[in-house]
This record gives structure tokens, sequence and C-alpha cells, in this order.
């Protein structure tokens, strides 16, 4: 899916050298489609091929997709027979492509248990579970995050923004505009950025609209709870249409203390991107911001204590198509000896969906964590951010959630969110045109017409 802004982002792996996309294009011994398709990232895959091939003696050709046309392309490869070997896939087409036939589970799963199950994050496999096993192999995700002033939280002797009710006796203690926003939330209705902020939300107070059998509609006390916080924390925002432009800008001029927003702001706080640097000093390559900061995945509201962490999870999919035993070779290749090449390329929005092995089970996360990150000067994550922060980011794969995923909905929920109803009604509610009920009432008609 989009992110918040086009930044230098995450790769992945595996494809054949820059020759072989050429000269011996056709010839490798299993096709693998990509939708990491920029030229720094398809050569780091170049390379990661080469050397995948040294070690097993099999030669992968790498076809770039644009993610936009994926399932277009995989539709008609399936319906030619023509499928590749591997498809390096969103979560959206997981359990799909599965029902659909295009995936090979039990070649999935015997990846993962081979690998071994327990080195895997939960909610990363449970995403793309089947009733045997996994439509597929999960690679790499990321987690929203709040991402707070931990060092103002720690001077008024505040909790961690963990719960809604944290979030506000924070804004209670630290709202004090123009100075200081108690939060920068995202009202803008026609940015996707609401949108995911307005699940990450809901989700922690477990309201979803839909179930096993398609629409069931918000229940309407769970729902009452998360815009009675929406409203609290816009409330508490500064005036205006705000998505993730405002949300960063102020949050870096050290005039927010809690904001929502994705992995990649992690470079940028550390002020190693010179487009968009932290101006909370006099220094835009200054550090200070990000020792100030803490961040929390897990979030839960007063109906829902286990909370949830919202989360984008890619997979490699092993084809009915596949030369079976070379696609798997390749597929534990990429999760093991080649798996801290697989993560290099933005550390930041690729987690380690796979902590480690059976015999070193921190090895992914400890290698991870020292990878540089950055666009115009680089740093480690581990050198830019404590322990506890680094395991607090990739322990909110464990419980990662979307939507839809658990009752076989996905794509009925991507509808039923893309068609922004939930944030026009929200808009609503938030500006003191409809009360609570009327609108969950309208967010439930909305939504019931979804198909």
């Amino acid at each position: 899916m989009s992110l918040y802004v086009s930044k230098s982002a995450g790769l992945l792996l595996s494809g054949a050298t820059a020759l072989a996309l050429s000269a011996t294009a056709g010839l490798a011994d299993i096709r693998f489609w990509t939708t990491e398709e920029q030229p720094e990232r398809l050569a780091k895959q170049q390379e990661m091929a080469a050397e995948f091939e040294k070690a097993s003696g099999i030669a992968v050709e790498v076809i770039p997709v644009s993610e936009t046309d994926l399932g277009t392309r995989a539709t008609a490869a399936y319906a030619a027979g023509d499928l590749p070997d591997v498809i390096y896939h969103t979560l959206q087409y997981a359990l799909p492509w599965y029902e659909a036939g295009i995936l090979d589970a039990d070649a999935a799963t015997d990846v993962i248990e081979e690998l071994g199950t327990d080195t895997f994050a939960p909610g990363a496999l449970g995403m793309a579970a089947t009733e045997d096993g996994w439509a597929s192999v999960p690679v790499d995700g990321w987690t929203q995050m709040i991402v707070y002033r931990k060092d103002l939280f720690d001077e008024a002797g505040l909790e961690a923004p963990t719960t809604f009710a944290n979030v506000i006796a924070a804004i209670e203690a630290l709202h004090n505009p123009p100075e200081m926003f108690g939060f920068v939330a995202a009202t803008k209705v026609d940015e996707n950025f609401m949108s995911q902020v307005l699940e990450h939300v809901f989700l922690a107070n477990g309201a979803t609209p839909v179930g096993p059998d398609g629409f069931t509609g918000f229940d309407e006390a769970k729902t009452t709870e998360v815009l009675d916080f929406y409203k609290a924390i816009a409330e508490a925002s500064p005036p205006g249409e705000l998505y993730w432009d405002q949300s960063r800008t102020l949050y870096f001029a050290g005039q927010a203390a809690m904001i929502i927003w994705s992995p990649f702001i992690l470079d940028e706080l550390a002020g190693l991107r010179d487009s968009a640097p932290p101006t909370i000093t006099d220094d835009p390559t200054s550090a200070e911001l990000a020792s100030k900061t803490g961040i929390v995945t897990n979030f839960a509201g007063p109906s829902n204590p286990d909370g949830a962490a919202w989360g984008d999870i890619r997979y490699f999919g092993i084809t009915a198509d596949a030369d079976t035993d070379e696609a798997m070779e390749f597929v534990k290749y990429s999760m093991g000896d080649g798996y801290t090449a697989t993560l290099s390329i933005a550390p930041e929005g690729k987690f380690p969906v796979r902590t480690g092995t059976a015999d070193s089970p921190g090895e992914f996360i400890e290698a991870w964590s020292t990878l540089p990150v950055g666009v115009d000067r680089k740093a480690a994550l581990g050198d830019l951010y404590a322990q506890d922060m680094i395991d607090e980011i990739v322990g909110g794969l464990d419980v990662a959630k979307r939507w839809g995923v658990e009752e076989g909905q996905l794509a009925l929920a991507s509808k039923m969110i893309n068609s922004q109803a939930i944030n026009r009604v929200v808009r609503q509610y938030i500006d003191g045109e409809i009360d609570a009920s009327t609108a969950v009432a309208e967010m439930n008609d909305e939504l019931a017409k979804v198909e």
C-alpha cells in the first residue's frame, strides 16, 4: 500500500545478475516477480541472486512488476499457465490467491515448518493462515506507531501512551497551544492517511465492521468509545485539514506531544534526511529529537485491553506453476542466509518477521538493528534508539492485525476503508455536526452498501 510519503524504502531479494535480465533471460531455473522495482533495489536483488546461485547452482530471473499491476498480471498468468515460481506480494493477495489456486500453500507451509514456526512473528503468520498451514511465507513488515515525546512524559510522570486513557491523560498534562499541541490527529477525509490511522484506532478497541460472513456493522458501544477518543485527540490538534505532513512537521518542530506515523519517520527523526529535517534545534542533522522520542506499536482501547497493532506485511508466495523444490530453496535462502540482506535497503520499514533461528533466536533482530538507515547520512537504528525501543518496534508484528484478515474478509474490509465513508462520518462527529449514535448508524448504512 502507499505510505505516507514517497521515500527510499524497502527491498527484497533475489533475482539474477544484471546480465541475466537480458542475455540469459528465460534461461534461469526459476522466475521471481518483485514489486521492489526501483533501480537501487533491483541492483541489490541481483547481487543477492548471484550469491544464491553460487550457493545453490539455481539461477533466478528477476522480473520487476509494478505493485498496481500485480493482481491483474497474476490472474492473467494463472489463466495462461505461465505464473512465475515465486512472487513477492502484499498481504491483500495471500488468502485470495490461495483460494483461487494461484499459490501452493503446501510448499509455503513446508518452508515455514523447516525454518521453524516459532521463529516467525505470530501476527505475520496469522494473517496468512489457512486451515492446514499458511498461504505464503512472511518476509518483512512494519507496524504503525504512536510517536511521542518520552522526555516530556517522563518529566510529567506520565505512563507511555499505550491506551486511550493514557493518551487522554497525557493530553491533559501537556496540551498547551500554540507552543505544544497534545496530539496531531488526521482529519483530512480524502487522504488515505486518515483511513489508516482510523483503522488503527478502531482495531485498538476491538471494533470492526466485518465478520466471517461479511458486513456486520460496527458495535455501537465500542464505536462510541472510539469516536469519543478520536474527538478528544482532534480537539487537542491544530485546526485545519491535517494529514501526515502536518503531523511530522509539528512533531519535528517540537510542537506536538504525540502523533501517529509509519516507521519511515525513524531515520528522519535522527536528522538523516535533508528534505525532512527536525527543526526543534538549529542543527537539522541533530539526533536530539530521536533521543527524546518513544514509540508505541500495540495500542489498547477500553473494550479491548489486549490491544492491537496495525501491520503491513509482505510475503513470498510459491505458485502453483512453480518448480517447487527450486522455489522452496530460494525462499529458504532468502529467509535464512540471505535474510539480513533482504532487510538491508530500508530497515526502518522492513522489520524482521523472522526473529532468528532455533540455535540463535534473536539473530535477525540483532543484525537488523545494526543495518544503516537514512538518505543523506547513515546510522544504525541500534545506535539511534535504545534496545527497549527496538524491541517495541519489532514486537508489534507479534500482534499485528488488519480488519477482515481473521474473518476471511480482507478484500471487503479494504473496499470499506477505501470508500472513505468512515473518514467522512468521523469528521462530521468531531466537528459536532452529529452525535455518536447517529455517526454509528450513518457509518453502518454507508458500509452496508459496499460490495
